[in-house]
């Protein structure tokens, strides 16, 4: 099992798919791309212009058109969802932000008290 944790990766979302790499010495860990929609005239429209956030222990990405679930350690897909009736353009995903917004908090209220006391 490995020790490593979401927090330890930067996530790039490029053309078509998304990368992952240690946030301490640079190297690649994973690259995922989305397999092609199935149909005939379908394969021919991968997503270009992808959104990611890590959700927890998840790392959502989104296209105009879909949206993926991958397990941020090794960049396996965890579950797609096909976007539908939606007018395209570039998403914006709003998610849990992995625990960061309450430790920032946390460290605010801290600061706070040490000043006050």
């Amino acid at each position: 099992m490995s020790s490593k944790n979401p927090a330890d990766f930067v996530f790039i979302a490029f053309k078509g798919g998304v990368a992952a790499f240690d946030r301490f010495d640079g190297a690649d860990a994973w690259i995922w791309k989305p397999q092609p929609p199935k149909g005939f005239l379908n394969r021919f429209n991968t997503p270009s212009f992808l959104t990611i956030a890590r959700d927890g222990d998840r790392l959502i990405v989104a296209s105009s058109r879909q949206v993926w679930c991958l397990d941020p350690l090794t960049g396996a897909e965890v579950w797609s969802a096909e976007v539908k009736d939606i007018g395209g353009g570039f998403p914006i995903i709003a998610g849990n932000d992995g625990g960061q917004g309450a430790a920032a908090a946390a460290a605010v209220a801290d600061a706070a008290a040490k000043s006050a006391g």
